[in-house]
């Protein structure tokens, strides 16, 4: 089990830069400062940023921003992006009608 004061410790203290206000993720408005904040405050797994920051979970399911969040948080770690597990992927779930259900040989009639 990895000593979080130990890891922040380790990396050093969050400190601000020139381009943290470059949108990462567009679908939910993340910039590269709230994945770095997030990361200094303890966050250390793709997963644990996703819950928190919302990253990777808009329309594109993390397509668009997936490699670019693995990259700051590696870099803020300071290991290789191959060492970063990836988030959990999970099918974009949307709501069925009943009867759509029924039509496919549900015990449903409309």
């Amino acid at each position: 089990m990895v000593d979080v004061q130990e890891k922040l410790k380790a990396i050093g203290p969050y400190r601000e830069e020139p381009d943290d206000d470059m949108l990462i993720c567009r679908c939910e408005e993340v910039t590269k400062g709230e994945i770095r904040q997030a990361v200094h405050a303890g966050m250390f797994t793709m997963e644990e940023i996703r819950r928190y920051l919302r990253t990777g979970m808009g329309l594109c399911q993390g397509q668009t921003c997936g490699k670019l969040v693995k990259g700051i948080v590696a870099r803020e770690l300071k290991v290789s992006p191959l060492d970063i597990e990836p988030a959990t992927s999970r099918v974009p779930m949307r709501p069925t009608e009943m009867k759509i259900l029924a039509r496919d040989g549900g015990a449903c009639d409309e």
